[in-house]
């Protein structure tokens, strides 16, 4: 039902953050790990509720219909029961790391568990699920430092636009399915050419918003050099996927958005290490 592969989306940003972090408070092995077994659990949780949610839907939808509560693999109580223990394994983590964090843990669940419906009353769901997934790299410094987020927050941002814009060109192949169900995916409400033009605009700040980290987090021009390739990437995603031909969807969905994802752990680590250096 979960596919934990999928985490490298976002799991690399969190691990960016930690990187950057560090540099305001040393880390020790225990902080991190309980940070990416919080990471894990909120997206299985979330992946898990939005299964449930979604199931009716599914079923409908020819591209979704195999999926495993549709076809009768798993039951929504077993989907519930997993969804449940992941919640669990994510707020447990959570106290492991603060107090602070132990609290904040339920209403981030709630904003997980909540974009599931948003699709049926608005088209602001997939901008919802950038913000949700990209609290990432501000959760980790409330983690390790106990502090509000500063200067990390544009971090999150690159990730929230990243997150945002390619979920609305995913949802392009749901077009007709979205309108005939009444959902309001960005594609279903605007069409197609206007929702590619505003996944482009959210890539193009998030890849600003990496750019920029450059100057605020004094890093090596390595750096810059990856996080050129990285926006080589979103042009490449974006010829891949056109009004006319949305065959390769999948393609620039899993295959590029994971190579970006690991280039941007790559170009903050590559930065911070070689800093005085290159």
């Amino acid at each position: 039902m979960i596919k934990f592969s999928h985490t490298i989306f976002a799991l690399p940003f969190a691990l960016s953050s930690i990187v950057l972090v560090q540099r305001a408070k040393p880390l020790d092995f225990a902080t991190v790990f309980w940070i990416i077994i919080a990471m894990v659990g909120a997206r299985s949780a979330a992946m898990g509720f939005n299964r449930i949610a979604d199931a009716a839907i599914d079923a409908k939808n020819p591209r979704t219909a195999v999926r495993e509560i549709p076809k009768g693999v798993i039951s929504r109580g077993e989907a519930a029961f997993f969804t449940l223990i992941a919640s669990v394994v994510f707020i447990s983590a959570s106290a492991m790391l603060s107090p602070w964090c132990f609290w904040l843990s339920f209403p981030v669940l709630a904003l997980l568990f909540t974009y599931s419906y948003l699709k049926r009353v608005t088209w602001l769901a997939h901008l919802v699920l950038g913000f949700a997934i990209g609290m990432a790299p501000m959760a980790v410094w409330v983690a390790v430092t106990g502090a509000l987020p500063g200067m990390i927050s544009v971090l999150s941002l690159a990730l929230m636009t990243y997150i945002a814009g390619f979920d609305i060109l995913y949802a392009c192949q749901d077009i007709e399915f979205d309108r005939a169900m009444g959902l309001h995916s960005i594609p279903a409400s605007f069409g197609v050419g206007k929702a590619m033009g505003i996944s482009t605009f959210l890539h193009v700040i998030s890849a600003l918003s990496l750019l920029s980290l450059y100057w605020l987090f004094p890093l090596s021009p390595v750096y810059l050099f990856v996080v050129g390739i990285i926006a080589f990437l979103f042009f490449v995603e974006h010829k891949l996927v056109n009004p006319d031909d949305l065959s390769r969807i999948d393609m620039a969905f899993f295959h590029v958005n994971s190579v970006i994802s690991v280039l941007v752990l790559v170009a903050i680590l590559s930065g911070s290490m070689l800093k005085g250096i290159l």
